[in-house]
Order: structure tokens, then C-alpha cells, then sequence
């Protein structure tokens, strides 16, 4: 039968970079057939549910293996016709900023890097990023996201990065891969993850046994 991958996921990560490309995954794996959740609650891999986790933060969980997955990107992104009339950092004080409730690295954080005192919110609230993307897209303002998360948005042009190169961006680690340190690997963990790091373009020693 085919060989089942349990994959649970933060949902911005599974919806804006993970689904998109897992075609590719399952073409270069015949055999392996992902089942995948998305949630804010962490994988209870104590029940045996899940094989793997990719987190938002670090996880709460001793006993882990926690695979890095790569430096992301946090900076101002909006529609076009509103990047038009962004030049300068300060010039964000002018514009509706849309909040992701949920995000480590908040406005005041990006104005502080930036030099300047974060004006009051006023804008509409999201407690997640693939919400605070949506959003930017549909022109209600400009949000500080991933540029991981917001690619394709990026590539098709719906969204830009008004201050590229004019601003202090914000570089962290998102995300991370873990998985249950006594398990022993299954295959299809392996290939995904092994995947997984490549598409990232992380350089990192998978520090998986055999099995």
C-alpha cells in the first residue's frame, strides 16, 4: 500500500508555501501519500498522530529533534498602487497598517529597526499572516510579513515591497521542522524532509538515522 507521510503544520506555512509546492513532493515520491492538518496547537505526536510538525516558533516540547528552516525575511508589503506613494519609511505613518496578531516580530519592531517611534495601530487586525497577506492584496493596507509567505503573491505582482533597499529589513528564523527524537525514521520522513530543506535552499545535516 502506499507509504503514509502524517504531516501537521502552522497554518500561514501550509497554505502560502507548503500546498503550493507539494505536487512536486508527490511526483518525485511516487508511493507517498501526504495526510496534512494545519492548526495553531501543536502535533501530540505522543498520540502517535503525526510523524512530523513544521512550527511556528520554537516548540514547547522537550525530546525533540528541531530542524531550522532557514532565515526569512519580515518587511512592508502592499498592493502597487499603494507601494506608489511609499518612498520612505516614515511615509508608513500616512497609511492604514494592517496588524498579524500572531507574528513575533510586530510594526514597533520594524520601526524600531528602522529608526522611528511606531505610530498608534489602526488598522484591521489578523491573527494570522496568510490572513494579514490576503488583505495587503486586496489593497486594505500594508502588512509586515514573510517574504517566504508572501511569494507567489510577490511573483505574480499582486504584492511589492514599497521600501526594498530603502529600509531596514527584519531577518529570523520562522520556522522549524521537529519530529519525535526516539522514533525511528520512517522513509517517508526522510524524503520529505531531505525535500523539504532543498526547496528552502537550507543547508543543513539532517540529523536522521536509518530505518
Amino acid at each position: 500500500g502506499p507509504k503514509l507521510l502524517r504531516l501537521h503544520s502552522a497554518p500561514s506555512f501550509a497554505a502560502q508555501w507548503l500546498t503550493p509546492r507539494l505536487s512536486g513532493f508527490l511526483r518525485d515520491h511516487p508511493g507517498v501519500e501526504v495526510r496534512l492538518a494545519a492548526g495553531t496547537d501543536y502535533a501530540r505526536f505522543n498520540a502517535d498522530e503525526f510523524d512530523a510538525d513544521i512550527v511556528y516558533g520554537s516548540p514547547r516540547v522537550e525530546g525533540l529533534t528541531v530542524v531550522p528552516l532557514g532565515e526569512e525575511t519580515i518587511t512592508p508589503i502592499c498592493a502597487p498602487d499603494l507601494a506608489a506613494r511609499i518612498a520612505t519609511p516614515s511615509d508608513l505613518c500616512d497609511h492604514v497598517l494592517i496588524q498579524s496578531d500572531s507574528k513575533q516580530i510586530q510594526w514597533t519592531d520594524w520601526f524600531t529597526a528602522n529608526g522611528l517611534v511606531a505610530p498608534a495601530p489602526n488598522g484591521s487586525r489578523f491573527d494570522r499572516s496568510f490572513l494579514a497577506i490576503a488583505a495587503a492584496a486586496e489593497g486594505l493596507g500594508v502588512a509586515l510579513e514573510s517574504t517566504r509567505l508572501a511569494e507567489r503573491e510577490l511573483a505574480s505582482g499582486r504584492l511589492v515591497l514599497p521600501l526594498d533597499g530603502k529600509a531596514t529589513a527584519i531577518r529570523y528564523v520562522g520556522h522549524n521542522l521537529v519530529f519525535p527524537r526516539y522514533v525511528r525514521q520512517r522513509h517517508p520522513l526522510r524524503a520529505f524532509a531531505t525535500w523539504l530543506l532543498a526547496e528552502l535552499g537550507v543547508d543543513a545535516k539532517l540529523p536522521l538515522g536509518g530505518g
